[in-house]
C-alpha cells in the first residue's frame, strides 16, 4: 500500500489520505528523495525496489537536485483537511515542498518560454508581412509590364494602319497615272492617223502638179 502511495505522491506531487498514513508516508518520501539526491546506480536500484513505475523514478532522479536543492530533510508538507464523510476519519493533504531555487528556475523557464513564443510569433508575423509585400510588388510589376505591352501593341497597330494607308495611297496614285496614260494614248494615235492621210494627200497633189507641168 505504501509503495503505491509513494508512487502516486511523486507522480502527482500531492495526494489525500488519513493523518496516520500521511505521517508514515512522509518518512518513505524523505528516504527516497535522499536516495535521488545521491544519484548513483545503487541508489537508483533501491528506489526501483520501492517505486513501481520506472518513469517516476527517472523523473525523481533527474529533478531531485534542482527541485529540492541543498536542503537536507523537510521535503514534504502535511495539511489537515478535517474529517472524512462516512467514517469521520481525519483526512490530510500531503504534498512535496520545493526549494526557492527550484521555484525561481521554474519561473525563469516559464518566462523564457513565453518570451520565445512571443519572439517566434513576431518573426512569423514579419515573414507573413514580407511575403505579402513581395506579392504586391510582383503583382504591380506584372501590371506595369502588361500596361507597357498594351501600349506597345497599340503603337504597333497605329504604325501598321499608317503603313497600310500609305500603301493604299501609293497604289491609288499608280492606278490614276495608268488611267491618265491610257486616256491620253488613243488621242495621240487619232491625231497621228489624221495627220498621215493629210500628208499623203499633200504628196499626191504635189505629184499631180508635176505631171501636169
Amino acid at each position: 500500500m505504501f509503495r503505491n502511495m509513494v508512487t502516486s505522491l511523486f507522480k502527482h506531487e500531492r495526494i489525500r489520505t488519513t493523518d496516520v498514513k500521511a505521517k508514515e508516508l512522509r518518512r518513505w518520501a524523505d528516504n527516497l528523495i535522499t536516495l535521488a539526491k545521491r544519484g548513483d546506480v545503487h541508489a537508483r536500484r533501491q528506489a526501483l525496489s520501492i517505486i513501481r513505475e520506472k518513469d517516476v523514478v527517472h523523473k525523481l532522479f533527474a529533478e531531485a537536485a534542482e527541485r529540492f536543492g541543498s536542503v537536507s530533510g523537510g521535503y514534504t508538507r502535511i495539511v489537515k483537511l478535517g474529517r472524512r464523510l462516512g467514517d469521520a476519519a481525519p483526512i490530510s493533504l500531503i504534498e512535496l515542498i520545493f526549494s526557492e531555487e527550484g521555484k525561481k528556475k521554474k519561473k525563469r523557464k516559464k518566462k523564457d518560454k513565453v518570451a520565445l513564443k512571443k519572439k517566434q510569433a513576431a518573426e512569423k508575423k514579419e515573414a507573413e508581412e514580407k511575403k505579402s509585400e513581395e506579392k504586391k510588388e510582383t503583382a504591380s510589376e506584372e501590371k506595369t509590364a502588361e500596361e507597357e505591352k498594351d501600349i506597345v501593341d497599340k503603337e504597333k497597330d497605329v504604325t501598321d494602319e499608317k503603313e497600310a494607308e500609305v500603301k493604299t495611297e501609293s497604289t491609288t496614285e499608280g492606278l490614276d497615272d495608268k488611267l491618265e496614260k491610257q486616256a491620253e494614248a488613243p488621242v495621240e494615235s487619232e491625231e497621228t492617223e489624221s495627220k498621215e492621210p493629210e500628208a499623203k494627200k499633200a504628196e499626191d497633189d504635189a505629184g499631180d502638179s508635176e505631171v501636169k507641168e
